[in-house]
């Protein structure tokens, strides 16, 4: 299992690497926002739907248990009007009584839902009723269910099954009849009689299809047998009902709730028994609608889901913008940085932890732009001490050497070749010191290098012939000093020298594309590429004389004018070399030291 977890984190962690912190902050609060989402989610869809079943089961429960206490109520009602038509019967010494007739006739225009009530004896012979409307005939009075309860059951007050009210002529209005088996005065004698009222059903329909299970749900009643359905919506299922409901399933429960599929749909059925009576109030509800329900609970968490999602999405891009915008402020910075430019200082306006940063970034890159201009400083003075101390090797060695070649021209009298040599000498350290100065005209150069190739011819007895040409314009710009004696005396001590036949040597100075150029050519013994391609990296100096060095000269230009500018050398064996400086073009009012 860590085995995975790494795998899985070491992936996700490559996916990310190199993202942009503000992606990865809105990413990280999206995906911890869903997860947490989902989770809460799920919890409220189960804790919703457990708590909408719950709420189907305990709201079924409790209509049923009003349709349960209405229906009492009402029976008790008409079982108390019957307790007091019998009352009044009993107190009635002698029946038919006209008092008792107008009695009756009160109670009845009082209760809208009674629809008759008669007297009749054991026999089935009418002793009192009402309405006063004819009897119809061969109604089989004594062979109808009220009638044999009372008489099967006296003093214990019977329901009938609701039916159509057959007595009186005229009238056919479904009706429930009470019924009881009473003792009468009749005539002088005590006879046995049976007391039967009608209730018109309409008011228990009305009590029952009042209720509302749901949108399909309804609630049907049987008596407590179970054989017969005394209350059903459908009214036509009154008969056929008992194959249409789980009747059998219901009579196992005297109160409370089970599941039913026996019709092929989820139902839930509860049950509620009417005291006194028995009859079982059972109240049907779908279990779909239930599901319903879940829909619509699990439609408003989606839609809920999509709404927090897409607000915590802008919260998150906001929040995250906010946090990494100055951390893409540093990062730009840190890349101008690595680009070369320190010029640079963030604005921390805050105090966190980006702010501590921020400063600490501005205290390093102005620490780096400090050093640099410390390192600039010292490379110039580098630069010029180092100028100072080559300039102090162009002395003892070549001064000796040249000496010496005068004292024998003196001792040989060659008295025009001395002042030649002495005047020379005197002119070359005469630039050569050039008063501190580091920057000459160009002309001054030239001339520098014309002196110490007269001394060298008169040393080397004329074995090479120089040449030394330039434009006029180029005479008057600047440049640093002791750039061409170097490269004339690598001409001399490693191309002419060694030579059979006679030396030369031509210097010139140009503009070429807006560009100062120094040209030394000679036709000496050249150098393979190998040394060519190492004599600006490895450096060379002469085994006499200044050695000053051509690699010197090459990194001075450098040093002083940049990039741009340096030395190029091409040369073949046997043929001769040539290098070139390039220097920038510097007038009078652009020169410094």
């Amino acid at each position: 299992m860590v085995t995975v977890w790494n795998k899985w984190w070491n992936r996700w962690t490559d996916h990310w690497r190199g993202r942009s912190i503000q992606v990865i902050l809105t990413v990280a609060f999206t995906l911890i926002t869903i997860l947490v989402m989902l989770l809460v989610s799920v919890i409220l869809y189960n804790k919703f739907a457990q708590t909408a079943e719950q709420n189907t089961y305990l709201s079924n429960q409790q209509i049923v248990e009003q349709v349960n206490y209405n229906l009492d109520i009402y029976l008790r009602g008409m079982a108390d009007v019957f307790e007091l038509v019998d009352e009044k019967i009993r107190a009635t010494p002698s029946l038919p009584n006209v008092t008792l007739g107008e009695r009756l006739t009160t109670i009845l225009d009082t209760r809208q839902d009674i629809v008759s009530m008669a007297l009749f004896t054991a026999d089935g012979e009418l002793v009192t009723g009402l309405p006063s409307k004819p009897m119809r005939v061969n109604t089989r009075l004594t062979e109808q269910s009220w009638f044999q309860a009372a008489r099967e059951s006296p003093n214990h007050l019977s329901f009938s099954l609701p039916h159509i009210q057959n007595l009186y002529k005229g009238q056919y209005t479904w009706v429930v009849s009470l019924s009881k088996g009473i003792n009468i005065t009749r005539n002088g004698r005590n006879v046995p009689a049976v007391l039967m009222i009608d209730v018109n059903f309409k008011t228990i329909d009305e009590l029952c299809r009042r209720v509302s299970l749901g949108k399909k749900g309804y609630v049907y009643i049987i008596d407590e047998s179970g054989g017969n359905m005394i209350y059903h919506p459908q009214q036509q299922l009154i008969y056929a009902g008992l194959k249409y409901e789980n009747v059998e399933q219901a009579l196992k429960y005297t109160y409370g709730s089970y599941l039913d599929e026996s019709n092929g749909e989820k139902r839930l059925i509860t049950i509620e028994t009417v005291d006194n009576i028995g009859w079982k109030i059972i109240g049907v509800s779908y279990m779909d609608e239930t599901v319903t329900t879940r829909k619509e609970i699990s439609g408003f968490i989606t839609w809920l889901l999509v709404f927090v999602l897409l607000f915590v999405l802008l919260v998150s891009a906001y929040i995250s913008a906010k946090i990494s915008q100055p951390l893409k402020r540093l990062d730009r910075s840190m890349r101008q940085v690595e680009q070369g430019i320190f010029d640079i200082h963030i604005a921390v306006g805050r105090d966190d932890e980006v702010g501590r940063l921020s400063r600490s970034f501005n205290v390093m890159v102005a620490r780096i732009r400090q050093l640099m201009e410390a390192n600039v400083r010292e490379q110039e003075a580098k630069r010029k001490s180092e100028l100072e101390v080559l300039q102090s090797q162009i002395s003892p060695h070549f001064l000796y050497n040249t000496l010496n070649s005068v004292v024998r021209m003196a001792g040989t009298g060659k008295s025009e070749d001395v002042i030649t040599m002495i005047t020379a000498l005197s002119k070359f350290f005469r630039i050569s010191l050039s008063r501190g100065q580091s920057v000459i005209a160009v002309g001054d150069e030239l001339e520098h290098v014309r002196n110490y190739m007269i001394i060298q011819q008169n040393r080397y007895k004329n074995k090479f012939d120089f040449k030394i040409s330039a434009e006029e314009e180029t005479l008057t710009c600047k440049t640093i000093k002791l750039i061409l004696q170097p490269l004339v005396e690598n001409a001399i001590y490693h191309g002419i020298e060694q030579m059979a036949d006679p030396g030369y040597i031509q210097i010139s100075a140009a503009i070429v594309d807006h560009k100062l150029l120094f040209e030394v050519t000679d036709n000496g013994l050249g150098m393979p590429e190998d040394k060519l391609s190492q004599l600006l990296t490895a450096g060379t100096s002469s085994a006499e004389g200044s050695g000053v060095g051509v690699r010197n000269v090459h990194e001075r230009l450098r040093l002083t004018y940049g990039a741009p500018y340096g030395l190029e050398i091409a040369s073949e064996l046997e043929e001769g070399t040539c290098v070139k400086a390039w220097i920038p073009v510097i007038r009078d009012e652009d020169a410094g030291e």
